[in-house]
């Protein structure tokens, strides 16, 4: 009887580690009624929170209020988590976020050993370098410069790979936990050179004392594809918040926006009519309401609308997307949408 009893006890523990196991981290979210999303705090642009307001904003941010608004209705319904760059993956690992939205490079390794599964990238990006104008005109004329970076990151191991590949001697590399402690050393004279993702150094510059005297070198010496990732074997929740980000790029191949979404609700094109919720049932396959995208549009707008308000031109850190991998498909880019179908 003992081992029969202790035979029950094992399968009791095994169907309620799998039943743990099944369940989804859409099924939690819900539960809750709120998302918890991993972001950037010291990154203008993309993550930044404002100390007097409290407030959380920028390009990722916006896609965490995407989210919360095509679960809830509601772009609010956040609770944002800042991350650096050395705790990121552990905290979707163990739960302490549902997601982050935290201008992190989609590689190889990270999507093979880290226990994460990536998300559609957002924005395509490269490693450039930063300098003091008059320091140097191309990164060939920094041999032996004292270069800083951000702790665990491709960055990091870029530029590590950068001056090998170079053969440089008495060349240095200065680490810091994040990308304004970077910025404060770098201003401060402890480095030569500032190496980052080129829309973080246009963020950092346009926030320097004098910008002016802070020149981004043309180089480029990496791919940057920057994405969302949650935890990994969960495609219940992975799809779901894939097609929320598909959402805001068809809704830009469609022409939809913030603006116009009224008048589109009124439209009588099928593909239309199925995107927005008015026939079909896309939503509901996915685990998601049926006018899902409706709220995303309606919260944050397209992706040209998310990208327009923190790297348009009106924006404090314009980084141009015309002719880059950031444009729409049909313009050069590689920004481009499944099938709503």
């Amino acid at each position: 009887m003992q081992r029969v009893a202790a035979w029950v006890g094992v399968f009791l523990i095994l169907a309620l580690g799998l039943g743990l196991a099944q369940q989804s981290r859409m099924d939690v979210v819900r539960s809750r009624g709120k998302l918890i999303c991993g972001v950037n705090a010291v990154l203008p642009g993309f993550g930044f929170l404002d100390q007097r307001t409290g407030k959380y904003s920028g390009f990722d941010v916006d896609f965490c209020r995407a989210v919360a608004a095509a679960l809830f209705g509601d772009p609010d319904k956040v609770d944002y988590v800042p991350l650096d760059a050395r705790v990121r993956f552990q905290a979707v690992q163990n739960g302490e976020v549902d997601v982050a939205f935290r201008n992190t490079t989609v590689t190889a390794n990270r999507d093979g050993a880290l226990g994460v599964d990536f998300l559609p990238v957002t924005f395509y990006d490269g490693q450039g370098v930063m300098v003091r104008k008059g320091r140097a005109n191309s990164l060939r004329e920094l041999e032996g410069a004292t270069f800083c970076t951000t702790q665990g990151t491709t960055n990091e191991k870029n530029i590590s790979d950068y001056i090998r590949a170079q053969r440089w001697r008495n060349t240095k590399l200065l680490t810091f936990e994040d990308g304004a402690k970077v910025m404060a050393a770098f201003l401060q004279g402890r480095c030569d050179a500032f190496t980052a993702d080129k829309s973080q150094l246009v963020g950092f510059r346009a926030t320097a004392p004098n910008p002016e005297e802070l020149v981004i070198l043309r180089e480029t010496i990496s791919k940057e594809p920057l994405a969302g990732f949650v935890r990994e074997n969960d495609s219940r929740w992975r799809d779901a918040l894939s097609w929320i980000i598909y959402a805001t790029i068809q809704a830009e191949e469609l022409g939809i926006t913030s603006k116009n979404l009224e008048t589109f609700l009124k439209s009588d094109v099928p593909e239309i009519r199925r995107f927005l919720g008015l026939e079909g049932t896309l939503g509901p396959d996915l685990g998601l309401p049926k006018d899902f995208t409706v709220r995303v549009i309606r919260a944050v707008g397209n992706y040209g609308e998310i990208y327009d308000r923190y790297f348009g031109p009106k924006s404090p850190f314009h980084i141009p997307r015309a002719g880059t991998l950031n444009a729409l498909q049909r313009f050069g880019g590689l920004m481009y949408s499944p099938p709503f179908r």
